[in-house]
């Protein structure tokens, strides 16, 4: 058996004129006997296994934290052996042991948001697909769609933007508009990632040590 312990839960109950009540899906309570013995079966079942997933939750939380103050603690180490100060964005690094067998990531992705600029960008993409007309090729204007089109936040995708900017058009308006997408990019915030993988030996693949219940 694990050790491992689940966060408790409150049953739902109370006591009133020394009568168990139970609280029930309106929001009401019922006594207790009310409720038939297979939901109550059903109920203590679910609070614990929704225990252990809350206490799993709040490990890997604080599994995240240790991990980024471990590598920030190192950080200070060699800072300080090379007399060097610790300052500006973190960027991405990778951590191994000595044997090359294990290694933790560390990257930080930028929050990318998209200003007004973006709507002149879109102006100036539809003036060329307007004029281009017939000669421009389907896949193309699948990109030109994707890459404007909003999510139920108003938000673009960001991924469809940057296939935009790669496309090889030599159009003087083309240009301009990949120019006012690179000016409505603002990084808003930015979000911190950890990898950690195995391999048995320097030849093996690298295995990631997953914290994935579908994979696990």
């Amino acid at each position: 058996m694990s050790e491992f312990k689940p966060a408790q839960i409150s049953r739902g109950t109370k006591v009133v004129d020394g009568k168990t009540l139970m609280r029930n899906a309106k929001g009401g309570f019922d006594p207790i006997d009310a409720f038939k013995r297979q939901h109550l079966a059903e109920d203590k079942i679910v609070r614990l296994i929704a225990g252990f997933w809350l206490a799993a939750s709040e490990q890997v939380s604080r599994l995240k934290v240790h991990t980024m103050e471990d590598v920030d603690n190192h950080e200070a180490y060699l800072a300080d052996k090379y007399g060097a100060k610790l300052g500006g964005p973190k960027g991405n690094k990778t951590l191994k042991t000595v044997d090359g067998l294990i290694e933790v990531k560390l990257k930080i992705n930028d929050v990318i948001d998209y200003g007004p600029e973006l709507q002149i960008a879109k102006s100036l993409v539809d003036e060329c697909l307007r004029e281009w007309s017939e000669d421009s090729r389907p896949e193309i204007r699948a990109i030109i769609t994707n890459a404007f089109h909003t999510d139920q936040e108003g938000k673009v995708n960001r991924s469809e933007i940057v296939r935009l900017k790669r496309l090889p058009i030599n159009d003087e308006r083309w240009s301009r508009a990949m120019d006012a997408i690179k000016d409505a990019e603002r990084a808003v915030s930015s979000k911190a990632y950890i990898y950690c993988r195995m391999r048995e030996s320097a030849q093996a693949p690298w295995k990631n040590i997953t914290i994935d219940m579908a994979k696990a």
